[in-house]
C-alpha cells in the first residue's frame, strides 16, 4: 500500500503536495525522533516521506490522527529493524564474541572477510558434504519462516533449486536468549530476503526441502540484503502446478493462481520458482548441446549481423528502423550470411543468435523476437544428407538432456506434468507432402488446396498421426509447395511447382524450416522476379554466387519452441527469460 501511494506521490507531486507535503513530512520526522529518540538519521526522512504519501492519500483525515499513526507507524518500523540486530561488519562475523544476528551495510566491495561459505546443494551429498557436526556458512534467501515462542524454523533457498532447513531452539546455557534473538531476527525479516548464517549441520529427514537428510542448528544470522516487505506475490503460490490449484478450488482455503501477465510484468521474481529456472537452465543447455554437436563435426559458429538493408527473408513481417537517413530492418534470420559462408569455403555454419519478426501473432507459440540456432552446410548431392545432421543433432540434444539434466527435468515436470518425447535413434523420421496430404484426408480432413501451406490445427494433427503411425514425436515434412517458401529454396527439377525444402515437425508444431538453397544465380534472379522480391539489396548475396558456391542447405530452428514443446509447457513465454510478443516491450 506504502509504494502504491509512493507511485501515486510521484504522480501527483507538481499539482498537489508541494504545500501540504513538506509541512506534514516535517511534522512526522519530529514524531518520528520523539517516539524513537533518534535524531536525524536517513529513517526518519523515510518514515517522513511516508507520511508525505499518507497526508496526499488520506487529506480528509484531521492532522492529530494523521500524526497518531504515522507515529505508530514510526515505532512499528523501528521495532522491526532494532530486531534486525545491530549493524556489523562481515570481517567480523567469525569471531567468538561476535552478536548472535545483525545486519550488514550495503556491500561495496571495500572488504573480502574470510568467510568459509559452503553451498546449499553440497549439504548431505555423499564426498562433498561438510561432516556432520560441522559449522558451515552459508548465504541464502529466506523462503519460509514459522516461529513458535523461542523456536524457529526456516527455510533457506540457493540458486532457486536447493533448500535446506535451519533450526533454533532455547539454549540453556544463555537462558534462552540467543533464541529470542534469532526468533525476532526471522519474525521481522521479509521473505526472499538474502541472509548468511552460520550454523551447525546435524541429521535430520526434513522431506520438505531437497537436502532432506540434514538441517543446520542456527548459532548465528546476518541480513544482506532486505527485500520488500510486500512483494508483488508470493512463491509459494507462484510454484504450484495448475492441478492442485484446481483441485483446492473445493477446499475452504483455495489456492491463489498467480496470472500469467502479473508474473511476466515481475519476471525476475518469477524465475525463482524452481521449475521456471530451471527451464532456463534447459534452454541454455539446449544452446551448449546444440554447439557442441556441431562443432564435433567441424562446423564453425558465426555472428552475423543484425542490421540490414532491406529484408532477409521478403515479405512485411521486419522491423524496419532508420540508419543514419538510409532504410534498413532488423534481421528476421541469418540466412543470407550463413549462405555466403557456403562462399566462403566453410566447412559448416552455425549460429545462435537473436531473430526478429514483427508478426502480430497474439498466441501460445509466436514471439516477436526469439533465439535462433541456425546452421548451414555443403552437400554432395542430395538435401536428405541436411535433413540426417539436424537429425543427429537433435537427437543427441534431446538424449543428452534426459542424461545430463535429471534434476532440472524432475523439478520442471512436477509442475508441469509430461514425458520425454519419442524419436528414431538412427534414421530420421521423413513424410513427403504427397503422404502427408492423404493421411489428412483419410482421418476426414481433406484439403480443398492441397499446395497451400498447413495451419496450425493441421500440423497438430498430422503431429499425432505420425506418432501413432511411426512412433515419432521428431519428423520432417518435405517437397512444400514452391509457392508458400522462400525465394532462396530450390525448386524441384522434376515438379517445379514443388520444392526440395522441409519443416521440421516437433510434438505436432513446426519449430523450425529448412532447405537446398538456390545457389544458381540466374535460377535465384528468376525466382526472385516470380515472386515479386527486390533483387536490389540482394547484390552482395546474389554475386557472392556468381563467384562460384558448393551446393548447399541448411535449417533455422526456434530455441523457445523447442525447449516448450520438449518440456510440455502450455505456452512459449514460459521458455523465454523476458519474452517479446506485440504486447509486451518491457521488462
Amino acid at each position: 500500500s506504502l509504494q502504491a501511494g509512493i507511485e501515486s506521490l510521484q504522480g501527483a507531486r507538481a499539482s498537489n503536495s508541494q504545500v501540504h507535503i513538506p509541512r506534514t513530512q516535517r511534522r512526522v520526522a519530529r514524531s518520528a525522533r520523539a517516539t524513537t529518540g533518534r535524531g536525524s538519521s536517513s529513517f526518519c526522512f523515510e518514515v517522513a516521506a511516508t507520511a508525505g504519501v499518507c497526508r496526499w492519500v488520506a487529506s480528509t483525515v484531521r492532522r492529530r490522527r494523521l500524526s497518531t499513526l504515522a507515529r505508530k507507524a514510526a515505532a512499528a518500523a523501528v521495532q522491526s529493524e532494532e530486531n534486525l540486530g545491530t549493524m556489523v561488519s562481515p570481517s567480523v562475523v567469525t569471531s567468538a564474541d561476535a552478536a548472535v544476528t545483525g545486519v550488514y551495510d550495503t556491500i561495496r566491495s571495500v572488504e573480502s572477510p574470510a568467510i568459509p561459505f559452503v553451498s546449499v546443494k553440497t549439504l548431505g551429498e555423499d564426498g562433498i558434504s561438510p561432516a556432520i557436526g560441522a559449522e558451515v556458512w552459508i548465504r541464502a534467501r529466506v523462503a519460509t519462516v514459522r516461529v513458535k515462542g523461542k523456536s524457529t524454523f526456516v527455510v533457506l533457498r540457493e540458486d532457486s533449486l536447493y533448500t535446506v532447513q535451519a533450526c533454533k531452539f532455547k539454549d540453556k546455557e544463555d537462558g534462552g536468549e540467543s533464541a529470542t534473538a534469532v526468533s525476532r531476527f526471522f519474525k521481522s525479516i521479509p521473505l526472499e530476503s538474502i541472509v548468511d548464517l552460520c550454523g551447525v549441520l546435524a541429521e535430520a529427514n526434513v522431506s520438505s526441502c531437497t537436502q532432506s537428510n540434514v538441517e543446520l542448528q542456527i548459532k548465528r544470522v546476518f541480513c544482506v540484503c532486505r527485500a520488500a516487505a510486500q512483494l508483488p506475490f508470493l512463491m509459494a503460490d507462484a510454484q504450484r502446478s495448475e492441478e492442485e490449484i484446481v483441485a483446492s478450488q473445493g477446499s475452504k482455503r483455495p489456492f491463489v493462481r498467480v496470472l500469467p501477465d502479473l508474473r511476466l510484468d515481475h519476471r525476475w521474481l518469477d524465475l525463482r520458482v524452481p521449475a521456471h529456472n530451471a527451464i532456463l537452465r534447459i534452454q541454455s543447455a539446449v544452446c551448449r548441446l546444440f554447439r557442441e554437436s556441431l562443432a564435433k563435426r567441424g562446423f564453425v559458429e558465426i555472428h552475423s549481423p543484425k542490421l540490414i538493408a532491406g529484408e532477409s527473408e521478403g515479405g512485411a513481417e521486419v522491423f524496419r528502423v532508420d540508419y543514419f537517413g538510409s532504410k534498413a530492418s532488423l534481421a528476421q534470420s541469418p540466412q543470407l550470411y550463413k549462405q555466403m559462408a557456403m562462399s566462403a569455403d566453410m566447412p559448416g555454419a552455425f549460429e545462435v543468435g537473436p531473430v526478429f519478426r514483427a508478426e502480430n501473432s497474439n498466441t501460445a507459440r509466436h514471439l516477436c523476437e526469439f533465439t535462433g540456432l541456425d546452421l548451414e552446410m555443403p552437400i554432395r548431392w542430395h538435401y536428405d544428407e541436411v535433413i540426417q545432421v539436424i537429425h543427429e543433432t537433435l537427437s543427441s540434444i534431446f538424449l543428452r538432456l534426459e542424461e545430463e539434466h535429471q534434476e532440472e527435468l524432475t523439478i520442471i515436470r512436477k509442475m508441469y506434468p509430461s514425458e520425454a518425447p519419442k524419436f528414431p535413434l538412427s534414421e530420421p523420421c521423413v513424410l513427403h507432402w504427397d503422404e502427408a496430404m492423404e493421411l489428412l484426408r483419410s482421418n476426414g480432413e481433406p484439403r480443398e488446396d492441397i499446395m497451400a501451406d498447413l495451419s496450425t490445427n493441421e500440423e497438430k494433427l498430422l503431429g499425432s498421426l505420425v506418432r501413432e503411425k511411426y512412433g515419432s514425436d521428431l519428423f520432417f515434412l518435405d517437397q512444400y509447395p514452391s509457392a508458400v517458401r522462400p525465394f532462396y529454396t530450390m525448386p524441384s527439377k522434376e515438379k517445379p511447382e514443388f520444392s526440395n525444402s522441409y519443416d521440421v515437425i516437433f510434438c505436432g508444431q513446426e519449430i523450425g524450416s529448412g532447405a537446398q538453397r538456390c545457389h544458381d544465380p540466374e535460377l535465384l534472379e528468376a525466382r526472385c522476379a516470380s515472386l515479386g522480391v527486390p533483387t536490389e539489396p540482394l547484390q552482395s548475396y546474389i554475386e557472392s554466387f556468381r563467384h562460384g558456391v558448393p551446393p548447399h542447405g541448411g535449417v533455422g530452428l526456434g530455441l523457445e519452441r523447442i525447449v516448450q514443446l520438449y518440456l510440455g509447457l502450455d505456452n512459449i513465454r514460459k521458455a523465454s527469460m523476458f519474452a517479446r510478443d506485440p504486447t509486451r516491450l518491457t521488462p
